[in-house]
Formats: C-alpha cells, structure tokens, sequence
C-alpha cells in the first residue's frame, strides 16, 4: 500500500532487513495524520526480532508483529491532536513518553489501555 503522507522506508525496520508495518496500519497512520492536521514524525515503526533486542525492547512488543508506531511528540498539543485522531479511528492502545506517542493495533492485547514510559 503506498501511503500519502510517509515514504516508504519510514515505517521499516531501522536495521534495513525490509520488515514493515502492515498496510492495516498504514492506512490508520495516513488517516490520522490527516484528521490530526500536523505532520507525523515516525520514531520507530516495524522492527524484527534483533533489532527490537537491540534497542532494549520486550520480547513482547507489539513492534515485532508490525501493528505498532512511535511518533515524535514533544508537546501536550501534539500529542492531544495525534491521539485524539487515533482515537476516532477506533484505535485504543497508547504509550506514551516525553517525546514520542506509541499506537499500535495489536488484537492479541487488551483494548483501551494508555500506559506511561517513566
């Protein structure tokens, strides 16, 4: 699926094995964005199993199967706009940190969680 508003690359494994989000969340990313009205900075998108070890993340993360994004936010407006769209596309899974909001759509969790990266 070729999104409107991201290049290809920016929601691949950072390590260049080529794994990638699924067109599923890309086509909830391009929507967001447009509902949200502010560019979207992709953090981290798919990663694979070394890479996402790597980077210090768990063996559990919703990452590995492609369903989940990181996107800069560095301010309460940003942030506020990006998962206010999100959440009108029915998607109910944050993570949130100083600088980055984490959305994935991952059916094997629990819905309607935000949880805190401290």
């Amino acid at each position: 699926m070729k999104s409107i508003y991201f290049k290809e690359d920016e929601f691949k494994c950072k390590c260049g094995c080529g794994f990638d989000v699924t067109d599923e969340l890309k086509l909830l990313v391009d929507r967001a964005r447009d509902l949200a009205g502010v560019p979207f900075i992709i953090n981290s998108g798919a990663r694979c199993k070394e890479h996402n070890l790597l980077v210090g993340s768990k063996s559990t993360s919703s990452h590995i199967g492609g369903v989940a994004i990181d996107i800069k936010a560095t301010g309460s407006r940003e942030r506020s706009l990006i998962m206010n769209a999100f959440c009108k596309l029915d998607v109910s899974r944050f993570g949130i940190d100083k600088d980055f909001i984490h959305v994935d759509i991952d059916r094997e969790k629990d819905k309607n969680v935000t949880w805190l990266y401290i």
